[in-house]
């Protein structure tokens, strides 16, 4: 006899009681996810607090914190948070209707690689955001201290030499990538 698991739905989700973890919605099945840690707290700050305060500055769009949800699939439903996320100004002019998850991927997502992450999860999150139609995925890597820039089909690993560029994206805004990773 086999047993079949339900598959629960972004709404079952955005209605779960908040019990001090994180969740995702993965084709329907319900992945936990630990709190973050001091690190990776610090580094997500280090690029959003730059990232919104560009953003704001040219009225580029919305800059959206972790704790964000974007639906990028139904039926089964998928909802994931980056850590940091940019959505373009001419996608969020009506968002203020948008009361649960946002629909789609955001424009540009950053995620940085915790302890407990394992590298192939990382990697179906990338897929999972540029599928959903994600311009740029950023994976920060504090432990190889390397930022990843994913773009369609295209990749570009950059070091503490280097800068992180939003190119098309969010145009104009360039950070050091040593600034990723100060303390």
């Amino acid at each position: 006899m086999s047993v079949t698991q339900r598959l629960m739905t972004a709404d079952e989700l955005l209605q779960m009681p908040a019990d001090g973890s994180r969740y995702e919605l993965v084709q329907g099945e319900l992945r936990r996810m630990s709190p973050a840690g001091y690190q990776h707290g610090r580094i997500v700050m280090n690029i959003a607090t730059p990232l919104d305060q560009f953003v704001r500055t040219h009225r580029l769009g919305t800059v959206c914190a972790a704790e964000t949800g974007f639906l990028l699939h139904e039926n089964p439903d998928t909802v994931r948070a980056a850590d940091v996320a940019f959505i373009r100004r001419e996608r969020t002019l009506n968002a203020q209707d948008v009361t649960g998850y946002w629909p789609g991927a955001p424009d540009l997502v950053v995620e940085v690689v915790s302890p407990h992450d394992l590298y192939a999860d990382v990697d179906e999150k990338v897929t999972d955001w540029l599928d959903a139609g994600a311009r740029m995925v950023v994976v920060v890597n504090p432990r190889k201290r390397t930022v990843t820039v994913y773009q369609a089909s295209a990749y570009a690993i950059l070091h503490e030499d280097d800068v992180l560029d939003g190119g098309e994206v969010v145009p104009g805004w360039r950070l050091p990538v040593a600034a990723i990773f100060e303390e």
